[in-house]
């Protein structure tokens, strides 16, 4: 079967998979079955699409019969970058439906399953032709389509109040991305040569020209930013991720966090690298800039967050983060290397691998934070609550969750030889190596980078020490902790396939590194898989500067821990154990004496107060005598600085001038007719 019958069987098994959860809607159990071993299907029809180009040469090309006069050839095209964003794609897609199988059964009798699998076949298919759509229009309608999909998935359990109230703000931040998005490629087509037009290839032959004007492409740079950087996550932009991720089932959240805000990373690594040409150095700096907060702003948030969803969603920021900043770096170093390619051959080298560090991490990040939000599912699902001081003590309830979830926590916290190690070790290797760049800012932030990604890493071990102890560590806090149960088998398999390829795609990364290079070099032009990768060593240009191998590490690490608790049992079965009650200070041991959530990040909160502005509030209940005291209660709570002193203020203004330009609405048929021909006028001036 060649590329463009794997393609059409994706689509059509997409489709199917919607039509027959629609007519299936009254059965629950036969439709959330059928529902999602259609997605589980058309995934691995994905993967082997993908598959079938990343390890050919070839390009998968599938026109749609009929064309659009002005707008072009409606066009979708799996090359290279394509395919690596469809790889991700369809392997989290896989996972997510199989645990889907088991975890929306909760959800028979009171939520419609056949709405949810329309909806979640139909978001799936969308994120694929998102990545593969070869014209702005055609794009432009897979997005809408996307978003308004996962946006009826955030409101699915509508009963919920914070579900509808985080569905409204993450669709207007959504669609005001998608305006300034379209304004973006309104000046691209307006500069395209000859007659102009929205295919991708007419943007690419723009920028292979270099005829864009500098005005026109310093504005389409800032407004593609600003657009894909509201869906990516950016701060200030982030605000709607905290809100929509914890709100949605957690099958969704997994999708929106582990793919979904991929898709913006997907779009501006295309337009960057592919359609705006030669760029200014300044444009590297700002993404590295607004990246390092991000990536600070992130981590220091999720510390703080007891609501287990929301945690990993702040974390989401912070990764996002992350790999801009290596986005950021490959595009100050490419903006040398085109100046003179000869002179800056080694920062051309550098771009490349800032640039494959960037796509490792996408394809990490998507592994482990769709594990992570599987695995808070499960917690969610046997317990019934996210919030991190209630639960405890699920290690010995739930072990598999227990187990799996603990891969992710040491994929996310960089550890080796997990896949999260990899890409960031890529990105230091990247940043450290530079030499003959003169440029004071470039000097200055590149070393910031630097150190935030250092601090970022040790910050996020952190919170994931937190996040791990206070759930499945020590004493159960709650009713609920201590009666869980271990989740359906689907569940635990669905997890169980993402981290195992946590730790395969760290571990045999000198494999999937040259295959990342191959994305990489049709965008750059420049090979460094032959440098990078030495037999089992990872070794960037400059090898005598660092190497290392995953595998090995992976190998010593299999040797290692079976015979230290080989050891530590020989040598301790010679000593008699005695066994007896904790140290407790004369009080009893109970949940209320450990460790918690707020105990473990009380420190980091004091550190980073002039950041959290924390309030804090102490109620205290007496008895019948006021000199006696009954209960005290502690709260604290995190100013929202972003939305007191950033949206509050825009959403006033905004509805003010709605309030002053409400008198252009009066019901009057015929000031309605005038709008439409004075509109009318100025289109025929525009476009005559």
């Amino acid at each position: 079967m060649n590329g463009q019958e794997l393609f059409g069987l994706f689509i059509l098994t997409s489709l199917l998979g919607a039509l027959a959860s629609l007519s299936m809607g009254r059965w629950s159990k036969a439709c959330r079955v059928v529902s999602f071993s259609f997605s589980t299907l058309s995934s691995m029809l994905g993967l082997a699409l993908a598959l079938e180009v990343l390890l050919g040469s070839g390009t998968v090309v599938l026109t749609l019969p009929t064309a659009v006069a002005g707008f072009g050839t409606f066009s979708f095209v799996i090359d290279q970058l394509s395919a690596f964003f469809l790889l991700a794609i369809s392997i989290l897609g896989a996972c997510v439906s199989i645990y889907s199988l088991g975890y929306t059964k909760e959800y028979e009798g009171k939520y419609s399953l056949g709405t949810m699998g329309l909806l979640f076949n139909t978001f799936l298919l969308s994120l694929v032709l998102v990545v593969s759509a070869d014209n702005a229009i055609l794009f432009l309608i897979m997005w809408e389509t996307m978003s308004v999909s996962s946006y009826l998935l955030v409101m699915y359990e509508n009963r919920k109040q914070d579900s509808v109230s985080s569905g409204l703000l993450y669709v207007v931040m959504t669609h005001l991305g998608t305006a300034l998005i379209t304004v973006a490629f309104i000046i691209m087509w307006l500069n395209t040569p000859g007659d102009h037009s929205f295919d991708f290839s007419a943007f690419r032959e723009l920028g292979a020209l270099g005829a864009m004007p500098e005005l026109a492409r310093n504005v389409a740079f800032i407004l593609l930013l600003i657009g894909f950087g509201t869906k990516a996550g950016l701060v200030p932009l982030h605000v709607w991720l905290p809100q929509a991720h914890p709100a949605a089932p957690s099958n969704i959240s997994a999708m929106m966090s582990g793919i979904m805000v991929k898709t913006a990373v997907y779009m501006l690594i295309r337009c960057y690298f592919d359609f705006l040409g030669t760029w200014d150095t300044w444009w590297g700096l700002l993404v590295l800039l607004i990246a390092c907060i991000s990536a600070l702003v992130g981590v220091l948030y999720a510390l703080m967050e007891e609501d287990l969803k929301r945690a990993l969603a702040y974390s989401t920021v912070e990764n996002i983060g992350i790999i801009f900043i290596a986005l950021g770096a490959a595009m100050v170093f490419e903006s040398y290397h085109l100046v003179d390619p000869v002179a800056n051959a080694h920062l051309g080298d550098l771009a490349a691998l800032a640039l494959i560090a960037a796509l490792f991490h996408t394809l990490s990040h998507s592994l482990f934070k769709g594990l992570l939000f599987m695995g808070a599912g499960a917690v969610l699902h046997a317990t019934h609550t996210k919030n991190l001081e209630e639960l405890g003590g699920l290690a010995k309830r739930m072990r598999w969750t227990g187990v799996l979830f603990f891969i992710g926590v040491l994929s996310i916290s960089a550890i080796p030889p997990f896949n999260g190690f990899v890409g960031e070790w890529l990105m230091f290797q990247s940043l450290l190596l530079t030499q003959n760049i003169t440029d004071p800012m470039v000097n200055l932030l590149l070393p910031v980078a630097v150190a935030v990604l250092a601090l970022t890493g040790a910050l996020a071990a952190a919170c994931f020490v937190r996040i791990f102890g206070a759930t499945f560590l020590a004493r159960p806090r709650s009713r609920h902790a201590a009666e869980a149960q271990e989740v359906p088998r689907s569940m635990l398999v669905g997890m169980g396939i993402a981290a195992g390829l946590c730790v395969l795609t760290g571990v045999l990364s000198i494999l999937i590194v040259p295959e990342i290079d191959k994305v990489t070099s049709s965008l750059l032009g420049v090979s460094i898989a032959g440098k990078l990768v030495n037999g089992l060593i990872l070794s960037p240009p400059a090898g005598e500067f660092s190497s290392m191998s995953p595998l090995a590490i992976g190998v010593l690490l299999m040797i290692a821990i079976p015979a230290s608790l080989a050891i530590s049992r020989f040598l301790g079965g010679r000593h008699k154990v005695v066994t007896g009650d904790t140290w407790d200070c004369g009080t009893p041991l109970t949940s209320r004496t450990e460790y918690s959530a707020s105990g473990f990040s009380e420190p980091i909160n004091r550190i980073f107060k002039s950041v959290y502005r924390p309030h804090i509030e102490v109620r205290t209940e007496y008895t019948t005598s006021s000199l006696i005291k009954r209960r005290i209660s502690f709260s604290r709570s995190i100013e929202p600085v972003f939305e007191r002193y950033l949206y509050a203020p825009t959403i006033g203004l905004v509805l003010a001038l709605a309030r002053r330009l409400g008198f252009i609405q009066r019901g009057s048929i015929q000031a309605y007719l005038a709008y439409i021909f004075v509109v009318l006028l100025v289109l025929l001036v525009v476009f005559r």
